[in-house]
């Protein structure tokens, strides 16, 4: 079996993969790097199961040093997926600077819907990856995430609480939290299909297979027509993807 590590900025996902399916999958905060809490989860996980490689890929840089370290000294080959070993052609000025993540979205989304194809990743950012009608990962957009915008929002005024993210009853709150909850779920839905709309403008077709993943995906996308459907573990299963065809 691999071991999977999907690092971003406030999860971590982990999952047991063979070459043709993932198994077993655990979600810790990433912050549990800096103490024992990742060897733990890490450690309960794979007990019993012996892992031949370990695939990453990451957005945290300072992270993904202390994983490195971590498999290092337990003698397991740590892999970093980059544009350079990605398997998929790239149409963008500077590959390098493309999140792993993003490229595994891309690498697990043309697999399952071939290309065109867009992805929208729900994380701490909100990020649209499009791969192009020749198969080439072409670029996308990157706008704040769901819980960054409801924080700022609290943080940057004295009535506004912090808010847990649901979807709304109704379109017109009658509290603040409600008031709240609504323009941002419903105001992102919006964003996101003039957004969709337009990226389906340049690649000159009226619709785009429409990928949904990441934490709050289900919560913003649920009966929105523009989607083709909703992988929560389309990060991980790009990972995989790309693990065999590595040597």
């Amino acid at each position: 079996m691999n071991l999977l590590i999907d690092i971003g900025n406030t999860h971590t996902n982990l999952a047991l993969s063979s070459p043709r399916r993932i198994s077993r999958t655990v979600i810790f905060p990433t912050e549990d790097w800096h103490s024992d809490g990742a060897g733990i989860r890490i450690q309960k996980l794979t007990e019993n199961t012996p892992i031949q490689k370990v695939f990453c890929c990451s957005v945290a840089p300072s992270i993904t040093q202390v994983a490195n370290k971590f498999f290092a000294e337990k003698q397991l080959r740590f892999d970093l997926l980059t544009s350079s070993n990605c398997g998929i052609k790239i149409d963008y000025p500077k590959p390098k600077t493309i999140g792993s993540d993003r490229l595994a979205n891309a690498i697990a989304a043309v697999h399952e819907f071939g290309e065109p194809v867009i992805v929208v990743d729900f994380g701490t950012a909100v990020t649209f990856d499009v791969i192009n009608n020749k198969g080439a990962y072409a670029g996308g957009i990157i706008a704040p995430g769901l819980s960054a915008m409801t924080d700022y929002l609290h943080e940057k005024t004295e009535l506004l609480p912090r808010i847990k993210l649901r979807k709304p009853r109704r379109v017109i709150g009658k509290s603040t939290e409600e008031a709240m909850q609504i323009g941002t779920i419903y105001g992102y839905q919006g964003m996101i299909q003039g957004l969709l709309r337009q990226i389906c403008r340049s690649l000159k077709s009226e619709s785009v297979p429409t990928i949904a993943t990441g934490g709050c995906a289900k919560l913003v996308c649920k009966n929105v027509s523009e989607f083709t459907a909703i992988r929560p573990f389309l990060t991980l299963d790009g990972l995989r993807l790309a693990s065999g065809k590595m040597n």
